[in-house]
């Protein structure tokens, strides 16, 4: 591990952000937790930052030499948002970038694939994290998890597609590791779990860990797409559904070694982490 320098992370209370910046403040770096409200986190300097906001930029930046970057959650187009920041991020002196991507986005596709392409053009030191579905979409806040509590139900449009879920743990290890390693990792990662399931399966294992019956609603393209956009812009919400359509055609039927050949141990398994967060109701 190199021990030089500032670590921003961008969304530093959101899923993976919190968890990167716990990871990185334990291993004894300095990190600036950057979110709207500048909230407080333990260890860590908290700043004010909001990407429809670049007056804010600055500030984040001062003093930062590596960045983690959680492009806005919902933004069909980031690319107009991110850049300008990447941009002035390069200029005021940091020389990591690690960008949260979806392994669902290849470099130069639609949404943050635009940001992909574009990292290696202004960074000599960089990496693109693509998580597969993370589990936590059944524990949290994600309206998976509302459903699953509310009506025990998992609405989807991937009908039996598998996919390799992926702790929101093991993509904060990961993105410790590329931003704080010697030498950055292989600039491209897709990290997923050690197992593809399918929604039936999930609903299964939240069954047997809380107690409670949860069941798998297959849904139409068209379903989901119109559900989605009671929360996220519509533009998204197409797009989001279009993921799910690509599930059910196999896109996400995978596993990679990525987690263990970064942090030395196996990727957890989706019931270790439902019985983690959950746990058996009461």
């Amino acid at each position: 591990m190199t021990a030089a320098g500032t670590t921003l992370v961008i969304g530093a209370t959101g899923t993976t952000g919190s968890r990167t910046t716990a990871r990185l403040v334990a291993a004894g770096h300095r990190v600036r937790a950057a979110s709207r409200r500048g909230t407080p986190l333990p260890g860590a300097e908290p700043v004010r930052f909001d990407w429809f906001e670049p007056a804010t930029f600055d500030g984040a930046l001062a003093g930062a030499d590596r960045v983690y970057v959680v492009p806005p959650v919902g933004e069909p187009d980031p690319a107009p948002v991110v850049l300008p920041f990447l941009r002035r991020a390069r200029a005021a002196g940091v020389r990591r970038a690690v960008l949260l991507s979806s392994s669902a986005v290849p470099e130069g596709g639609p949404a943050v694939g635009v940001v992909h392409r574009a990292l290696p053009g202004l960074f000599d030191e960089w990496a693109v994290l693509r998580p597969s579905w993370f589990m936590q979409n059944f524990t949290g806040r994600h309206p998976h998890a509302r459903s699953i509590r509310e009506d025990g139900v998992i609405l989807t449009a991937t009908g039996g597609g598998r996919i390799g879920f992926v702790d929101a743990d093991d993509i904060a290890a990961v993105a410790v590791h590329a931003l704080t390693d010697d030498r950055v990792p292989d600039g491209d990662l897709v990290l997923t779990g050690p197992e593809t399931l399918d929604h039936d399966e999930v609903a299964a294992v939240v069954t047997e860990v809380t107690g409670r019956p949860v069941v798998h609603r297959r849904l139409s393209h068209d379903e989901l797409r119109d559900r989605l956009a009671a929360w996220v812009p519509v533009e998204f919400a197409a797009l989001l559904a279009g993921m799910d359509r690509a599930i059910e055609g196999g896109a996400e039927d995978r596993t990679t070694d990525t987690v263990r050949r970064l942090t030395g141990r196996p990727p957890r398994s989706f019931r270790l982490v439902v019985e983690r967060e959950w746990g058996r109701a009461r």
